[in-house]
């Protein structure tokens, strides 16, 4: 007997979700959890049963196994993503199953979580996907991000990604040279995802003495040390609901990354002289001017770390990368310089900025046009108010500088690669038609210049 059309009617207006899970129980439990939040639940058992689900009728999100009897819960995964782009996904993991969870996360899923199923990190995750912002509004944003100044190819690569990644709980790693703006990006990525109206914690590792770490990562209950007169939260504490920022990640001690991959894993966290741990729903973005990789390899850095922080890379890159866009950030900074009117460079101290190498890149830019405003004689600023390195300034090549010759020609590939993908509005066939090459060279071109 079916139900009566006002049931199916109010039913229809609740915010729905589709659960996945061949096991009765995980199914039922999921079901009483969403319905006590006030949520409508569909619960399937296969791939199969999802997908015809998907089909018939929307849904707000998806929470899905990853073993299923006629697949996993990366086909459920990726068939979302390929039809259902707006709908968020979270997948159910094996406990301690890292590489299922990076996985998925790869894959496209918004989060996941481990079994045994706490329900405090589940009612956590579909809060935290139910404000996730629409994509159409997204979209609008990604093109107008507040503090990315400049329209060369290698931003509007990074504005693009920041969009994506806005959308996901995935953990980031941020790569790229000192000054090159990777806080502004963690900063970006925290304000237009579902944790925006939460904390955004930035933590710089290299300057925490090693014998404060896991206090200050995880705080600390009353007594635990001569000191220690009350109990106080962490890092993590702090920025539950939010964002966490690892600014020099790398900096970190092998002791405190073996602490900080447990409670990633996790999710929970313990405080120093505490006998219980606590959930903790936290994103975790890092960054770091070294080269990851190589610390790996060097044994300075956990593997198994490395590969959980480094689910999605953002490159910022490098102004040397962007000459074009040196004009557009000088008149922003002399703007925010004020004066009336506002300062401006001559057209041949315009030109030894575009020739500048610029090692320390944004952030150097402001400290020469912070240096040069109050040096100035003038309106106009000369070259010789900018009091360039001379080391630094190269030929008649813009940005060249002091780069050896396997940096400069991946420069100028990466840099007509990105031409390309604009043109052809990120089709990576028709730019490898574009550029003259196969496509499976293309693809191996991406990877080694790690362009998203």
């Amino acid at each position: 007997m079916s139900a009566p059309r006002s049931e199916r009617r109010a039913r229809a207006e609740l915010t729905r979700v589709l659960v996945v899970d061949d096991e009765a129980d995980i199914r039922e439990l999921i079901d009483l959890t969403l319905s006590r939040m006030g949520l409508a639940a569909a619960c399937v058992g296969t791939v199969a049963e999802a997908r015809a689900a998907l089909d018939a009728e929307s849904f707000h999100l998806c929470l899905t196994d990853m073993r299923l009897p006629d697949g996993v819960g990366l086909d459920i995964v990726r068939y979302i993503g390929e039809r259902y782009a707006q709908t968020p996904v979270a997948v159910i993991t094996a406990f301690g199953s890292a590489e299922n969870a990076v996985a998925a996360l790869k894959a496209g899923a918004f989060d996941y979580l481990a079994k045994p199923v706490g329900l405090d990190q589940l009612r956590a995750l579909v809060k935290s996907a139910l404000r996730l912002p629409g994509g159409d509004e997204a979209a609008d944003e990604d093109n107008n991000l507040p503090g990315l100044i400049g329209e060369s190819p290698a931003m509007a690569q990074v504005r693009a990604l920041i969009g994506k990644l806005a959308r996901s709980q995935a953990p980031i790693y941020i790569s790229g040279e000192s000054g090159s703006g990777k806080e502004l990006a963690a900063r970006l990525i925290h304000d237009r995802s579902a944790r925006s109206g939460g904390a955004f914690v930035p933590v710089n590792c290299g300057a925490i003495p090693e014998n404060l770490m896991e206090s200050e990562f995880f705080g600390y209950r009353k007594g635990a040390f001569t000191g220690a007169e009350s109990d106080r939260d962490g890092f993590f504490q702090a920025a539950s609901g939010g964002t966490l920022f690892l600014d020099e990640v790398a900096d970190l001690p092998l002791a405190m990354q073996v602490k900080l991959l447990r409670a990633i894993q996790e999710k929970r966290v313990r405080k120093v002289g505490a006998v219980t741990e606590e959930p903790v729903d936290v994103r975790v973005i890092c960054a770091t001017h070294r080269n990851l990789r190589d610390r790996v390899d060097k044994g300075a850095f956990r593997q198994d770390l490395y590969y959980r922080l480094n689910v999605i890379e953002l490159r910022m890159p490098p102004l040397r990368e962007r000459v074009e866009d040196i004009a557009p950030l000088v008149a922003n900074i002399l703007a925010r310089l004020g004066g009336e009117p506002p300062p401006r460079l001559s057209a041949a101290a315009l030109k030894a900025m575009q020739l500048y190498a610029f090692p320390g890149n944004v952030r150097e830019l402001e400290n020469i046009l912070e240096r040069a405003t109050a040096l100035r004689a003038g309106d106009l600023i000369e070259v010789e108010d900018l009091h360039l390195e001379p080391d630094e300034i190269g030929g008649e090549e813009p940005g060249r500088g002091s780069e050896t010759l396997d940096d400069y020609l991946n420069r100028l590939e990466r840099q007509a690669i990105l031409e390309a993908l604009q043109k052809t509005e990120g089709n990576r066939t028709a730019a490898a038609r574009l550029l003259g090459v196969t496509f499976r060279s293309m693809r191996y071109r991406l990877e080694r210049l790690g362009i998203e």
